[in-house]
């Protein structure tokens, strides 16, 4: 691993493009620009305009560069290639000390490819999560692999991701189990007073869904049938089997899923077909409710924390630890699968937490603490290095 040069402040550039990259990086920067070592550059490729500055908004953060890379119809070699031009253009206006990116989007790929192109230390948030399976989730399982190929330190959200990292010979000093610094926005969202735009009867049973997986859209079951289809049709038998309880879906915003969803969804008294919401008053929603039906991995991280279950609605995924917690469980992507792990799910009394954030495998909310830490460490060849996250049994 090869330190930058030691300076007074460390310049730190941190690349986004989504809205769960943001979700994540906006800790993290909070962090680092709250400490006056640093010197932290904020830049958004552009891919979820409106909704990064709806996370970063009410945390105060500011961007610098808007690369303003979407434009209708894009392909995925589209985003890219927008994406590296402009980033070729700033890495050499400006070159940061070390590039900070996140998980595994297309936007993480690229910021990482343009800086190590630059030969600019890259620090890689959420590094070494695997499904071992390159087409699930696709894009995603490629592009964090190909992520850690380039980066220079790996932040680790728990022991197995690190230990997927070692097994493809990541040295071991160049990584640092922090936690995942969803759960630091977690507890961000839940100290926030939300004004909740979207109202529930509070003696209903909720059970809360999110879609938005791309390989879901086009892909087929053995069947022949969509598999995107075949999830949504299980989902409505289930409300269907369930009057009393009420169904929430804010849909994803691209057109291709929202027509699915209102030709398969439409209609149904106990199912409200409704816009995404902001993520602080999402976090409510989630943990208001009973059970959320999720392909998302962000969902599969904060919900044991929330302790609320979650059904999986995917064939892998690169999140073990939440099925290991029992919190969550791999259903896939068949229709009557779907119904019938719904109906189990509803049948039981869980406990409610206490309180809330509660111990859970991904973090305890100091994941940027420790990512501050170990860039700080590397910047100045300190040999300091930050105790790890230990997750609570699992991993």
């Amino acid at each position: 691993m090869t330190a930058v040069a030691p300076s007074t402040r460390l310049g730190v550039t941190v690349i986004f493009g989504t809205r769960p990259e943001a979700i994540k990086l906006a800790p993290v920067i909070a962090t680092l620009s709250a400490d006056g070592r640093f010197s932290v550059r904020v830049v958004s490729t552009g891919q979820h305009r409106e909704m990064v500055r709806e996370i970063i908004g009410p945390l105060g953060i500011q961007l610098d560069v808007d690369l303003d890379i979407m434009k209708p119809g894009q392909s995925l070699n589209d985003i890219i290639l927008a994406a590296l031009s402009r980033l070729d253009v700033l890495y050499r206006d400006h070159r940061p000390d070390i590039v900070v990116v996140q998980g595994d989007t297309s936007t993480a790929f690229a910021a990482a490819l343009a800086a190590f192109h630059h030969k600019i230390p890259i620090a890689h948030v959420e590094a070494g999560l695997r499904s071992h399976d390159r087409w699930h989730p696709y894009p995603e399982e490629a592009n964090r692999r190909m992520v850690s190929a380039l980066a220079d330190l790996h932040f680790a959200p728990t022991r197995k991701a690190a230990a997927n990292l070692l097994a493809e010979t990541a040295p071991a000093e160049s990584i640092f189990v922090t936690g995942n610094t969803v759960i630091d926005a977690l507890k961000l969202a839940l100290s926030v007073e939300t004004p909740t735009t979207f109202q529930i009867e509070p003696e209903r049973v909720l059970v809360l869904i999110t879609l938005h997986r791309r390989e879901a859209w086009d892909a087929q079951d053995q069947d022949g049938s969509n598999v995107l289809a075949n999830i949504l049709r299980g989902i409505r038998e289930a409300a269907t089997d369930h009057p009393n309880a009420t169904f929430v879906y804010p849909v994803h915003r691209n057109p291709r899923v929202r027509q699915v969803a209102q030709d398969l969804l439409g209609g149904l008294p106990n199912l409200r077909l409704i816009d995404p919401l902001p993520y602080f008053e999402f976090i409510g929603l989630m943990a208001r409710s009973k059970l959320i039906i999720t392909d998302s991995g962000g969902i599969q991280e904060e919900a044991p924390s929330l302790g609320v279950p979650v059904l999986v609605l995917r064939r892998t995924t690169e999140r073990p630890e939440a099925l290991q917690s029992g919190w969550n469980v791999l259903v896939g992507t068949d229709g009557a699968d779907i119904r019938a792990a719904i109906t189990a799910e509803l049948r039981i009394n869980r406990l409610r937490p206490s309180s809330i954030p509660c111990p859970g495998p991904f973090g305890d909310g100091r994941a940027s603490e420790r990512i501050r830490d170990a860039l700080w460490a590397f910047g100045n060849r300190s040999g300091g290095r930050p105790a790890d996250f230990v997750e609570n049994g699992t991993g």
